[in-house]
């Protein structure tokens, strides 16, 4: 699951929000231009799912009171389910099921988004002045690797299922009166800061939408597949590397999945100090651990493919062999 909150598409969220309403009509475009029968793919926000772009964007551009103008007006969130987690749904729900399923996912994110800020008042999505936009297709850009090899062109589009969800939220709440930015990562470390934009943790954000989409989509999520996991081994420290390997290596009928990824995050944050203590604060789980290491090591037998010495002539009495002759 991918989860990213940036400025802009359009690498501009300090004006109008316009030109980023309209590149993500793009699809919307397409169709027009074929000319067949089609029907408009129409925004959302968690209260209707037939709101159109020019609402979309005079709401948005209406939300900015005492805002500067050099100050950021809304942010663009991508919710990105990966091929795994696409075939899934497919299963599950069809074509047209999982649309409709993300969307209500994409609601849920939402209400995950406004918690997130720890602020009086911003509980949910209510809360918020946002739209989604379901996407169907992904296209290569200039900084993909293929087409950086040439094996793509910038613009073709990608291959396998890509749907995603595109969401514009508001820099301020719905009623025009809070300040809410994501680019506020003090973590309560400037208090002052803080009271005025609310804290906001995005690592923690990324990894509620994972735990939520698990919960809501019954999906079995391994530990490789966790926000956790990939942070770990790529900016963790030895120990928690160390850690994040044991849980790695526990089979499947050990432990419930779950708690192992439960135990991944708080490996990832830096909860334990060892392998000791992760065991010892693991309950029933930290027994297997336990055990699991105190396991000997099984080595299967192997066939025995080494041919035994060939056994030595004796010499014969009287014979030299290097002339075999007499002596």
């Amino acid at each position: 699951m991918f989860i990213n909150i940036t400025t802009s598409e359009t690498g501009d969220n300090k004006g109008s929000s316009g030109a980023l309403v309209n590149y993500l009509e793009k699809e919307n475009q397409m169709q027009i231009e074929k000319g067949k029968g089609f029907e408009l793919e129409n925004w959302f926000n968690g209260t209707g799912n037939e709101i159109r772009r020019q609402e979309v964007r005079m709401k948005i551009d209406g939300n900015i009171a005492k805002l500067g103008r050099s100050d950021s007006k809304f942010f663009l969130i991508n919710i990105s389910p990966s091929q795994k987690e696409l075939v899934h749904l497919y299963e599950k729900y069809g074509k047209e099921g999982t649309k409709e399923k993300l969307k209500e996912f994409a609601v849920k994110v939402m209400d995950e988004y406004a918690k997130n800020f720890k602020r009086p008042g911003i509980n949910s999505h209510k809360d918020l002045l946002w739209y989604g936009m379901h996407e169907n297709c992904r296209y290569y850009k200039h900084t993909d690797k293929e087409v950086k090899n040439g094996t793509r062109q910038k613009g073709d589009r990608k291959e396998g299922r890509q749907d995603h969800i595109q969401i514009i939220v508001s820099r301020k709440d719905i009623t025009d009166t809070i300040k809410l930015s994501p680019q506020n990562t003090s973590k309560g470390k400037n208090k002052e800061h803080s009271a005025k934009l609310g804290e906001f943790n995005r690592t923690a954000f990324k990894q509620s939408g994972e735990k939520l989409f698990d919960t809501f989509f019954d999906f079995d999520r391994g530990l490789k597949d966790t926000l956790a996991y990939a942070n770990t081994m790529q900016n963790g420290a030895v120990a928690q590397k160390k850690q994040m390997n044991l849980l790695e290596n526990i089979p499947n009928q050990k432990a419930d999945q779950t708690i192992i990824n439960d135990l991944a995050k708080s490996v990832a944050e830096g909860v334990f100090e060892s392998v000791g203590e992760m065991i010892g604060t693991a309950g029933k789980l930290g027994t297997d651990l336990l055990n699991m290491l105190m396991d000997p090591v099984y080595i299967a037998p192997q066939a025995n493919t080494i041919e035994p010495p060939k056994r030595k002539k004796k010499k014969k009495k009287g014979m030299d062999q290097s002339q075999g002759v007499h002596r």
